[in-house]
């Protein structure tokens, strides 16, 4: 239980419906109850497959949830969007939303969860020097997502680059 704060909140973070966030959560632990003899001994690592489980059941989620939507959408013409709209004012959060999904999840482990490079990689199953190259890629094309949307934010882009060069 020591870790159910920090998978409850990203997952908060991450889906936008209690019940869909209930669901997740305890899907999470579920699996893990289920592959105890797969967990990690040690707390930290233990976190962080909790973490990695936790982007499992998300991602079936979200593919379970755009079948639904599909099918929605061939019986009505009109599916009631459900995310919160656009701050049209934000350009830092603008920027943020065009990048791909696998760009902001990264940015996202990074930002919200205080990930660290060798930590993203446990969570995403992939090599250390992986995480830190698709860190260095995501700040670069959220930099240039900046820059594109307002000339000013280039230099806040520019540190950020420079921040994935030090990870």
């Amino acid at each position: 239980m020591a870790n159910y704060p920090a998978i409850a909140t990203y997952v908060r973070r991450r889906a936008t419906s209690p019940d869909d966030i209930a669901d997740v959560i305890a899907e999470t632990f579920t699996t893990a109850w289920r592959r105890l003899d797969d967990i990690p001994p040690k707390a930290e690592e233990t976190r962080l497959w909790l973490y990695g489980v936790a982007r499992r059941v998300l991602a079936n989620h979200f593919r379970a949830e755009e079948r639904r939507t599909a099918l929605t959408a061939r019986l009505r013409d009109e599916v009631s969007a459900w995310a919160a709209p656009e701050p049209a004012h934000d350009p830092a959060y603008q920027a943020f939303r065009r990048l791909a999904d696998d760009d902001r999840e990264l940015l996202s482990l990074v930002a919200w969860e205080g990930l660290s490079g060798p930590e993203i990689a446990k969570v995403l199953g992939c090599s250390r020097g992986a995480a830190r190259l698709r860190l260095h890629r995501a700040r670069k094309r959220l930099a240039r997502e900046l820059a594109a949307l307002d000339p000013e934010l280039a230099g806040y882009g520019n540190r950020a680059v420079s921040l994935a060069k030090g990870q």
